[in-house]
């Protein structure tokens, strides 16, 4: 759910079916050789769930930043080195574009070389199985469809679309398991909370949209007053930096026409465009978070 405190948002949304979900990995985790952690580029930090800590910590884990086209190349160079320097697995992608995941597959196996060369010491060609785990709406499962060559998972641009387990065949040596998207239990930080809002992880069904919009204007001018003007023509960038989020919003709402009968700027339709815009790259590539 949602609600205002004061002229903030509190965001708090765990459903009854993650508890299941996060017990459903915990009781595979056992069974694969690693694990690939799916993390959206522009907000890599609020999308490693530390619920899911104590469950892989014992996996080799390669964290992928998907959706790595919505953000500058620097941005992305910048934290493929920070998780490089910590000792970790990263490869940044965006797994719309054909085979682009194979770089993660290489990467699974790379760090799964001992047990598949104590195998072939044996004679044996040893299948690897890793597990995909990451927030709602990261792009698990686009992810698998690109790795696996086709589509054979469920996929949707919202929150909770993939409900259980499904195993995938890769290759002849090479499984995936593919996991329903996991939230933190409980959302302390409301900042995380509303990046993980941005970018569509908490269902849309438990936000007031009028409200994410704000908050997401609000966060966009402390960035550059300059990305609302330059996509809805509402002004220069520099008189824009006087205005309220609501005025702003409804200048969306006027310079995309819509308004309602007696001339009322039709704001929520103003809302969902704009949330709609930011997640889909048309307001330009925008990360959330920096170092």
């Amino acid at each position: 759910m949602s609600v205002l405190k004061g002229d903030k948002m509190n965001i708090h949304w765990f459903p009854g079916h993650m508890t299941k979900s996060l017990r459903m990995i915990q009781d595979n985790i056992k069974l694969v050789d690693a694990v690939v952690y799916i993390l959206d580029a522009r907000a890599p930090l609020s999308c490693i769930n530390p619920a899911l800590d104590g469950i892989v910590k014992n996996k080799p884990i390669v964290y992928v930043l998907n959706k790595a086209d919505l953000v500058e190349p620097s941005f992305v160079k910048k934290f493929c080195e920070r998780f490089k320097n910590e000792g970790k697995s990263v490869v940044a992608l965006n797994s719309t574009v054909s085979k682009s995941a194979a770089l993660v597959s290489s990467e699974v196996k790379r760090l799964c070389g001992e047990k598949i060369t104590r195998g072939e010491a044996r004679g044996l060609k040893i299948t690897v199985r890793a597990m995909v785990i990451g927030v709602p709406n990261g792009g698990k499962s686009t992810f698998i469809n690109n790795l696996s060559g086709f589509a054979k998972t469920v996929t949707g641009n919202k929150a909770g679309v993939t409900r259980g387990k499904q195993w995938i065949r890769v290759d002849e040596y090479f499984e995936v398991l593919d996991t329903p998207g996991t939230l933190y239990p409980k959302l302390e930080d409301q900042g995380t909370a509303a990046r993980l809002a941005f970018i569509g992880s908490i269902s849309d069904d438990v936000l007031d949209s009028v409200e994410l919009a704000l908050l997401l204007i609000g966060t966009l001018d402390e960035m550059d007053p300059g990305i609302i003007s330059s996509r809805y023509k509402i002004g220069e960038a520099v008189e824009e930096r006087e205005w309220d989020a609501e005025s702003r919003l409804s200048g969306i709402a006027k310079s995309r026409g819509f308004i309602k009968k007696g001339g009322v700027f039709d704001v929520e339709k103003a809302a969902l465009g704009l949330i709609d815009d930011f997640r889909k790259g048309r307001l330009g590539k925008i990360a959330l978070e920096d170092l």
